[in-house]
């Protein structure tokens, strides 16, 4: 079945929906006065569409409304404002102020664009950069924006590859990591998948003020229904990344690997019983630089797994239905499910039935 992109200015009306009824004065002083807060995209049960922001605790401090479906979050530490992208092939994004003081922003993608999913900051916070779909030339794009201008849309370059999706700012502040996961879509067609056969995942880094390709990097031909899709760096600057396979179920390849800048990328060994319970798709991956761990999540196999970033070797595994959003808290990680469970790094358990908890969670430091 053929469907069109949402209209532009239907959109718009609905992005207008503002924020979700005013917090208590309490609730002010708490969201201000935490080490740190965490963002994340959710579906209501009765069917609206937010993004919040959680405490440490697990508690609901701050919403606002979307039109539909979000997924993942970044924030600019220098304006101190958040960005909430679509999810595929979403047409928008909504700027907006954790502490609620702002009205939100709404960010249209143009014509014969749409979003992925995922954004990132420059360091100075001028510019926002966020994968796109150039979907009648079937090719990746990274769209920039000028964050002191309304977000407006100045320009974009190619991501050297199809279907990317989550982005990294990497520590020199100027290249740029993509995660292109080779799969082609068209809005026409919904979330279908057009090129299953020919699938060519990639790895690149780009500079992000020349749009210039440094590396790109494929996985074998063998595994090149291996779509490469969400990623973090840990302390050393290594970027971990998780696949999402595409090939026969019934096949186990590796879903987690690491790349360093000017080597292959290297896909980990991992015993059969964790491979297996990711059941070929992993869905976040987040970095503890003060534990020295990786964490990777599965709703399709309701598995959490958290990795030792030096050896690579498998520290736990948790089941827990439908999780997804991970952040690093304390020495552990803050996981997020669709069952609307909240797990603190502590390993307690907050439920909150009437969510359902989106893929991604960022944690905002509150300095």
């Amino acid at each position: 079945m053929r469907t069109s992109l949402m209209d532009r200015r239907d959109f718009l009306r609905a992005a207008g929906i503002g924020f979700a009824a005013a917090m208590a004065p309490s609730a002010w002083a708490k969201t201000l006065a935490a080490g740190a807060v965490f963002a994340t995209a959710f579906l209501k049960r009765d069917g609206g569409f937010g993004a919040a922001v959680l405490s440490e605790a697990g508690k609901v401090l701050h919403a606002i409304d979307l039109p539909d479906r979000g997924h993942d979050v970044t924030f600019d530490p220098v304006s101190r404002r958040s960005v909430v992208f679509a999810r595929q092939p979403g047409t928008f994004a909504v700027v907006f102020d954790h502490t609620g003081h702002d009205a939100p922003l709404t960010i249209a993608s143009i014509p014969g664009r749409h979003f992925f999913g995922h954004g990132v900051f420059s360091p100075d916070g001028a510019l926002l950069y966020a994968t796109e779909n150039d979907f009648d030339n079937a090719a990746g794009v990274v769209g920039i924006y000028d964050a002191r201008a309304k977000f407006s849309r100045v320009g974009e370059f190619p991501t050297y590859g199809m279907g990317p999706h989550e982005l990294l700012l990497l520590g020199d502040g100027r290249t740029i990591a993509v995660a292109n996961g080779g799969i082609e879509t068209h809005p026409d067609y919904g979330r279908a998948e057009l090129n299953i056969g020919t699938m060519k995942p990639c790895y690149v880094l780009v500079d992000r003020v020349s749009g210039d390709l440094i590396e790109k990097h494929e996985l074998p031909a063998a595994l090149h229904q291996l779509s490469i899709r969400h990623m973090d760096t840990d302390q050393t600057g290594t970027v971990w990344f998780g696949c999402q396979y595409r090939g026969p179920g019934t096949d186990r390849p590796a879903l987690v690997g690491r790349a360093t800048r000017g080597k292959d990328l290297q896909l980990l060994d991992m015993p059969g019983d964790v491979l297996s319970g990711f059941r070929n798709y992993i869905g976040s991956v987040a970095a503890n630089d003060s534990a020295g761990t990786v964490a990777v999540s599965s709703p399709e196999g309701n598995s959490l797994v958290v990795i030792d970033a030096a050896s690579g070797r498998v520290v736990s595994t948790s089941v827990l239905v439908e999780v997804c959003g991970l952040a690093p808290d304390g020495s552990g990680f803050m996981a997020t499910t669709g069952a609307g469970e909240i797990i603190e790094g502590s390993g307690a358990k907050r439920s909150k039935p009437d969510y359902v908890w989106d893929n991604h969670m960022l944690r905002i430091e509150q300095v």
